[in-house]
């Protein structure tokens, strides 16, 4: 004879437990969260977020430049060219001059200069991929602050 806890039944084949536990309800919730986060993650956008590397990118290489010529003494400018651009009076070498993705223009602003005055004005240029015309980053600077990338709204 099987003895049970004070205030337990006792279990026979005819009591079954019947629905789920909280736990396992909570476990099925988190793998179908953990899913959806993937699938979501999956189906970004791809020139969304290469527009956006590369605005970051040039924010950090107009940094690197800026203080590069502040350096040296001498003024750095950037230009865009086709297919890429290059940071003209920079030392050889040290800044790239391609963009990481072919789809990527510059849409407004084409020369950007970098210095050497501590104070080099407002400047911004605008960057378009060529998957996705409607999206444009803005590259930009009060003339003090480092260089940030911004939305810019259609």
């Amino acid at each position: 004879m099987r003895t049970s806890a004070a205030g337990n039944k006792p279990t026979t084949s005819r009591t079954r437990q019947r629905g789920f536990t909280l736990l396992e309800l909570l476990v099925v919730v988190a793998i179908v969260a953990l899913a959806s986060a993937g699938v979501g993650f999956a189906f970004r956008d791809s020139a969304d977020s290469q527009l956006e590397r590369e605005a970051q990118r040039l924010a950090a290489l107009f940094d690197a430049a800026r203080a590069q010529s502040r350096a040296n003494g001498v003024p750095v400018r950037w230009r865009a060219l086709e297919g890429g651009f290059r940071f003209e009076g920079a030392l050889p070498g040290t800044l790239p001059e391609h963009w990481l993705s072919r789809d990527t223009i510059v849409a407004a602003q084409a020369s950007v200069l970098l210095g050497p005055e501590p104070v080099i004005g407002a400047q911004w240029l605008e960057l378009r991929s060529v998957a996705n015309p409607q999206l444009a980053l803005r590259v930009a600077t009060d003339g003090v602050r480092p260089f940030a990338v911004q939305n810019v709204q259609p």
